[in-house]
């Protein structure tokens, strides 16, 4: 049956959040998860929203209603809620609210604000799924590349999720989520690294792993942090459950600090645009060993010594000449134009004095 069609309702009391739910952190999920303490950890989840919602059009919306399936739980069969579970802490929490218990003043003031409908706590819409893996495509449209994304470590958890409990390949992955499988790959290595990383490098505070993952994962499609790392980011699941070799421990270690720093150390960089340039630093071998050999490194210091802007100049004079030898194809039509031939002049000043940087160039031109 899969999903079931036909709608049913339920009491607040006998629906459970669940303790399994991606978006409560990967150190804050399991079985044995009190339901207390997942809704501790979803109290900033923005629900005072969805609260004020529920009030002002009139009850829980038919539309959104919950995923949920029976599981076992606590020691006995449960209502366990699968997709919705924002949904089902805000009703808790607004039941909190008007039984006296607010958890803030703000809750307090929504309480106030309007009585709940007849129906808002007894009647709770929701449809039946066989077991929790039935809803994984919906999942995955919905909030990895569908409209109400989760973070993006909790995107590539739930994907590695599919990987290593499920057993699917990465083929599978994209039909089941409408990704693409480069994607899921990368996204795979790059939460299998993000593990290998917590196992092996003991002082990077969990909170930098959260919120620079994303940055981590635009790292791995740069050549500079595959060959340093030794990473294969075409390997298949089962070579790139362990993305570094173990010889290149230490490589990881130095690779964690400046991109995530410490209590100490702060990351080498902060601004996500700036992994291109990253990724050239550790293709060069004298930036590396700078890195490597100071305590604190300057990301300026080591841009430098890997060439600093160079790609980039040479990017602008080869799309300068590419320009020139556009309009030399026409420009011989306007040999009389006024701005043609001010434009010649701007032109022929900067060339005269990059030449000048370079006399080489003009001693072979001479010749």
């Amino acid at each position: 049956m899969a999903i079931s069609r036909a709608l049913e309702n339920a009491k607040l009391e006998d629906l459970y959040l669940d303790p399994l739910n991606p978006r409560l952190g990967r150190n804050n999920t399991g079985d044995d998860v009190s339901q207390k303490d997942v809704l501790d950890l979803m109290r900033d989840w923005t629900l005072e929203e969805l609260a004020t919602s529920f009030l002002e059009s009139g009850g829980f919306w038919t539309q959104e209603a919950l995923i949920v399936c029976n599981e076992k739980l606590y020691g006995k069969s449960r209502l366990v809620v699968i997709e919705g579970n924002r949904r089902l802490a805000a009703l808790k929490l607004l039941q909190e609210a008007y039984n006296g218990n607010p958890i803030s003043s703000k809750w307090a003031e929504i309480a106030k604000s309007a009585k709940p409908t007849k129906d808002l706590f007894t009647k709770i819409p929701y449809l039946k799924a066989d077991k929790r893996e039935d809803v994984e495509a919906f999942l995955g449209f919905r909030h990895v590349t569908g409209i109400k994304e989760w973070k993006p470590a909790e995107k590539a958890e739930f994907i590695a999720k599919l990987i290593d409990d499920r057993g699917l390949t990465y083929e599978e992955v994209m039909r089941k989520i409408g990704s693409k499988t480069p994607v899921v790959r990368q996204n795979y290595i790059a939460y299998r690294l993000l593990l290998e990383i917590e196992d092996n490098v003991q002082q990077i505070p969990e909170e930098n792993f959260e919120e620079r993952f994303s940055v981590m994962y635009l790292s791995l499609r740069t050549q500079g942090v595959q060959k340093y790392l030794q990473i294969d980011i075409q390997a298949n699941p089962k070579n790139a459950k362990v993305p570094v070799p173990k010889k290149h421990l230490k490589a990881l270690a130095n690779f964690a600090l400046w991109l995530f720093g410490d209590d100490k150390t702060p990351a080498l960089f902060t601004d996500s645009r700036q992994v291109d340039r990253f990724g050239r630093i550790l293709e060069s071998g004298e930036a590396v060993k700078y890195l490597e050999r100071t305590d604190k490194p300057s990301f300026d210091i080591a841009h430098n010594l890997a060439g600093g802007d160079e790609p980039e100049i040479v990017d602008l004079i080869e799309k300068a000449s590419d320009n020139i030898e556009l309009a030399l194809t026409r420009v011989h039509f306007y040999k009389k134009s006024k701005k043609v031939q001010e434009a010649i002049k701007r032109f022929s000043a900067d060339a005269s004095q990059i030449l000048e940087m370079f006399p080489v160039i003009t001693a072979e031109q001479k010749k």
